[in-house]
């Protein structure tokens, strides 16, 4: 009784984190959107500085480079701003009009670990009151039951009991 009181409680966790996706990845997706915009900005600037001197962006940080320690430091991370920038547009626009589900595929793009943690600070748990959240509340549920139903039933009497439940229930048909 008490283990599936204890499994119950854990598909009810698993319910209650995993229909929290389909609102964390939109607003991971709006911080995407603004980390881009902001990236852009910057390499624009940077892109202006160099027509202002009359080379191009390359041919400036090859210059810089070539200046010292400091301005070569500068270089490096105007470059990896521009690969981030880069990085993170491909991201967007792989997520942009994806819904829920199709985030949940595409989740290795949800992954810069700056904008995740972002979002995780001011991102506020609600109950999810839309179809997606419903089927993704219905998949936590089972996933946290269903794993802990196994765990416990492989601590009480090892892996031929969990293989076993999956067989009398096939014997049971037959």
């Amino acid at each position: 009784m008490i283990l599936r009181a204890l499994a119950l409680a854990g598909g009810v966790t698993g319910a209650a984190g995993l229909s929290q996706f389909p609102e964390y990845s939109q607003q991971y997706m709006q911080r995407l959107g603004g980390a881009v915009d902001e990236l852009s900005r910057q390499i624009t600037r940077y892109e202006r500085d160099a027509e202002t001197v009359g080379v191009t962006l390359d041919e400036l940080l090859v210059r810089l480079g070539a200046e010292g320690p400091l301005s070569l430091r500068q270089a490096e991370n105007m470059r990896a701003d521009m690969a981030r920038r880069d990085r993170l547009v491909a991201d967007l626009q792989t997520l942009e009009g994806a819904g829920p589900f199709m985030r949940a595929k595409l989740a290795t793009h949800l992954g810069d670990s700056d904008i995740a943690k972002r979002a995780l600070e001011n991102y506020k748990p609600a109950a999810p009151l839309t179809f997606e959240g419903a089927i993704f509340a219905g998949t936590g549920f089972f996933a946290g039951w269903a794993g802990l139903s196994a765990l416990f039933a492989f601590l009480a009497g090892g892996w031929a009991t969990v293989t076993g439940l999956f067989r009398r229930k096939a014997r049971a048909r037959a």
